[in-house]
Formats: structure tokens, C-alpha cells, sequence
């Protein structure tokens, strides 16, 4: 079978493998355009989120390469994203795609259909159970040596001395970690790219603002649908971390219950139930950045994601009480990057002016 799956970032070289090793074809879905969002716009309802339509876009790209099944997550708790995988299979039945969608709902949800929808793949693709727990235990680690990779290049943009080198570096990391077959060819990969990326010429004295990236998954996690905005952020001089990565947020959320900690930060600003969504999320992150010495924190959300808005409402008493700066990205159909870049160099500026004032009243005082 022609087999595709969403793209989330860097996972696609993860998912790939796993695809290839289960016995069947795969199609890497094309990064998302302007192409991918004028077809999803063009078949989604129009109140729907930039994920799903971004999603709807992509599906219809991979249906013109004539791929059969396309494999995707499910979801639990009050967000419409778990449902997504339904509401996709109605569209490309009425689009006549002949696609069949297999969505994996989370094992802590429902085991039993994440076991069947899985050994279905398996069996349809001619391999043994103790070939697919290999496979799957090769994958998991190809999707955490990705994220760790990922994750240092943020840490080391904003003091490179020639622009755009660590992006350059990050590539041949990631082409390395694609060619990988086995768990020492993932683990001598990962600290080729460590030792590449680490040698990059740096500029030392330089002392890079520090910002949190929060907010809903796919935006946060996708680079083309936030504008590559932690590249961007990285090239002004800024370090920044993501409070989600997929490996984080499969082990976390999927498999075993490691958030325990966020709702326990969250809980003194909300009354009521936990909200949806990474709304919760955001709210801890945000208390956690500020405790941990950021200076800034910013929220990607999907127009209209009511997690997220209902975050965004909870957030300036958070930046009141933790003295942190807050600035929220609400992205749509109609986000253009030049917009993004002049929001992010005015919140930069600003982070920018408030340490130096500070310094200032630090000095006065000795």
C-alpha cells in the first residue's frame, strides 16, 4: 500500500522509516505552501483552524501521488484536533479520493483499537510482531535523537558568527539521522550532528535574550505554518525554547501521564475544569519560564483555538504576577510572514529596553 502521514516538523524522516519498515510505500507529504493552504482552504468548512486546513491541503497533495492509506494521530479531552481524522475522511470520500484514514488513538485512551489499527498495518505489510517491535522501538529512538538535535540548534543560532550556518549544519545532521538503519547507526549520527552543530564558530560574548515558545501542537510544532518563527528569532540573536516536542509530547500525553507538575502550576489561575487542548499548557509554561529567568514568552495559537483563547485570557494576570512580557500570535489563512517578522523585532526590542533598564537600576543600586 502507498502509505502518508501529516507533517509535523522534522518527524516526517521518523515516520518515513516506520512506514518503509511495516512493508508498504510511503509518500512524504511536501512541506506545506502556499499550494497545500489554497487547496485546504479551498475544501475546509471556513470555521475550521489552520491545522486542519493546512491537513486538508496536504491530503489532497498526497492523493494526486495516488496514496491509499494515510496514517494519523486520534485524540482525548475536550479538543476538536482528536476528531480530526474523522471529519478528514468524510472530505476526501466526498472528493472521491478513495483514501482510507487510520487514525491511532492514544493507548491511554483506547489500547485495544491502537493494538488493531496497528497490527492491521503490520499484517497488511507482510511483517512479523517481533519485526514491528523492532521497528517501532528504531523509530522511537530516530523521533528523539531529531528533537534532541533540533533542540541544541535553537541553543546555538544566536551566536553564530556566519548567518544561517546552523541552519546548513542542521540539514546535514538531519540527512545523517535519516540515513540511519539500526539503533547504533541512530546513536553515531546523533553525535556526529551534536559535534557539528557544537563546532559551529560562535561569538561567546554575546548575551541572547531568552524566549519561551508556547501554544497549541501543530502550530508550534510545524515551522511552515508559524513562519520558521524560532529561526527567525534565532537569527535577531534570541534563544529560544520549545515547551513541546513530539517525542516529549507522545511519551507525556500518549503513553504514560508525566504532566502531573503542569496542572499543578496552572491550577492557581484556573477555577473551574482544566481547559482543552495545550491550554492548560500554556498557562504552567508560562509560570515555568518566568521561574526559570526567560525574558519573554510567546503563544502561537490557530485563530479561532479556544484552548488557546481561553489561555491567552488567563495570561496577562500570569505576566502580571511573574513579571514576565507575554506576546500572542494568532495565525490564519491570511498570517503573512513580513507581519510576523515586524511583531517579533517590536516584542524583541522591547524585551531588549527592559534589561537594559534594569541593568541601569542594578548599577545605581551598588
Amino acid at each position: 500500500m502507498k502509505v502518508s502521514f501529516p507533517r509535523m516538523g522534522y518527524s516526517y524522516i521518523a515516520l518515513k522509516w516506520l512506514v518503509e519498515h511495516l512493508g508498504h510505500d510511503y509518500i512524504v507529504p511536501p512541506e506545506p505552501s502556499k499550494k497545500t493552504l489554497d487547496l485546504g482552504v479551498k475544501h475546509s468548512p471556513e470555521f475550521a483552524c489552520i491545522p486542519f486546513k493546512i491537513l486538508t491541503g496536504t491530503y489532497l497533495e498526497v492523493a494526486e501521488e495516488g496514496v491509499e492509506v494515510i496514517v494519523t494521530s486520534g485524540g482525548m479531552g475536550p479538543c476538536r484536533a482528536g476528531y480530526y481524522w474523522v471529519m478528514h475522511q468524510y472530505l476526501l470520500d466526498e472528493l472521491n479520493t478513495g483514501i482510507k484514514m487510520v487514525g491511532l488513538e492514544p493507548p491511554r485512551c483506547d489500547l485495544i483499537d491502537f493494538y488493531k489499527k496497528l497490527n492491521w498495518l503490520r499484517k497488511t505489510g507482510g511483517i512479523s510482531l517481533n519485526a514491528m517491535l523492532n521497528v517501532l522501538k528504531v523509530t522511537w529512538e530516530k523521533l528523539k535523537v531529531l528533537d534532541d538535535i533540533e533542540m541544541l540548534s535553537h541553543q546555538v543560532r544566536p551566536y553564530e558568527k556566519k548567518r544561517g550556518e546552523t541552519t546548513r549544519v542542521l540539514w546535514k545532521a538531519l540527512e545523517m539521522i535519516d540515513e540511519a538503519n539500526t539503533l547504533q547507526e541512530i546513536k553515531d549520527a546523533n553525535n556526529e550532528g551534536i559535534k557539528a552543530i557544537n563546532n559551529i564558530e560562535k561569538d561567546t560574548s554575546r548575551r541572547p535574550l531568552k524566549i519561551g515558545i508556547i501554544g497549541e501542537i501543530y502550530v508550534v510544532l510545524e515551522p511552515a505554518a508559524n513562519h520558521y518563527i524560532q529561526i527567525m528569532l534565532g537569527e535577531m540573536g534570541v534563544e529560544t525554547d520549545r515547551s513541546i516536542y513530539l517525542s516529549g509530547y507522545t511519551r507525556n500525553a500518549t503513553i504514560v501521564n508525566l504532566e502531573g507538575d503542569i496542572y499543578e502550576r496552572a491550577k492557581p489561575y484556573m477555577n473551574e475544569a482544566p481547559i482543552g487542548g495545550h491550554g492548560v499548557n500554556s498557562i504552567a509554561e508560562t509560570v515555568i519560564y518566568a521561574e526559570n529567568g526567560y525574558d519573554g514568552v510567546i503563544q502561537l495559537a490557530p485563530f479561532a483555538c479556544i484552548p488557546e483563547i481561553v489561555a491567552k485570557g488567563i495570561l496577562p494576570q500570569v505576566s502580571k504576577d511573574k513579571d514576565i512580557p507575554v506576546l500572542t500570535l494568532f495565525i490564519d489563512e491570511q498570517t503573512g510572514k513580513t507581519g510576523v517578522q515586524t511583531r517579533l523585532e517590536a516584542f524583541v526590542d522591547l524585551l531588549e529596553k527592559r534589561r537594559e533598564t534594569r541593568n541601569k537600576i542594578e548599577r545605581l543600586a551598588i
